[in-house]
């Protein structure tokens, strides 16, 4: 197989890994309903969490977070001895990127998806553990002394992308880490995109905190 035909294949089962609805088929599983009738709308972890009870909604979010791992752990495996080392660090990048726009694009769900957080992070626990463990601990402090998810869930992206460069250093600009800084850029970008219409309700102080249940 040629390096650009493992990239395309590689990136296209990501994307269906991801694209697996597991908020909407709780909802289903559980409420008996269509999530997407109730809370915010959305099929994420956070609006799972907020109409079922947090039990489910820490399910959901482990299970989106391993769409994004398992792809991008399966995609590095696969490259061993078939691409190059550059082509094999690009194919995962791919791999990992495809299965967020997966998770927010679902071709099962006429691509009404999720906000890609926990799909993300599944995916750079693979490609950037070091400016992950930073991320997540900026994360869990904004969580845990603001108490709302969308607003841990922004500066946590925007913390990975600049530790990443700042950890990379001159590496980050190199051809080889090319797809992976623009993914330590790109990503950031469409979470916030995604949460915007949490930004208009923190900038209201309307945004529900942690541990407000949505009635359905």
């Amino acid at each position: 197989m040629s390096p650009v035909a493992f990239v395309l294949v590689s990136s296209a089962v990501a994307f269906l890994i991801g694209g697996i609805p597991f908020g909407y088929l709780m909802g289903r599983l559980v409420l008996k309903d269509d999530i997407r009738r109730h809370g915010s709308g959305n099929i994420g972890a956070t609006n799972v969490g907020r109409v079922l009870g947090w039990k489910w909604g820490g399910l959901v979010l482990l299970l989106d977070a391993f769409k994004g791992l398992l792809p991008t752990l399966g995609t590095w495996l696969m490259s061993t001895n078939r691409v190059s080392d550059e082509w094999a660090g690009h194919a995962i990048v791919a791999a990992g990127l495809s299965a967020i726009l997966g998770h927010i694009y679902p071709v099962y769900l006429k691509l009404q998806g999720g906000k890609g957080v926990a799909t993300a992070l599944g995916v750079v626990i693979i490609l950037a553990p070091a400016a992950m463990g930073i991320a997540l601990v900026i994360f869990l402090v904004t969580l845990i002394t603001d108490r709302r998810m969308a607003l841990a869930s922004m500066l946590a992206a925007i913390a990975f992308g600049v530790a990443y460069l700042t950890l990379e250093g001159k590496t980050a600009w190199t051809a080889a880490a090319a797809s992976r800084t623009a993914f330590a850029v790109a990503i950031p970008v469409l979470i916030i995109w995604r949460h915007r219409a949490n930004i208009q309700r923190l900038l209201s102080g309307t945004e529900p905190k942690v541990g407000q249940r949505t009635n359905s």
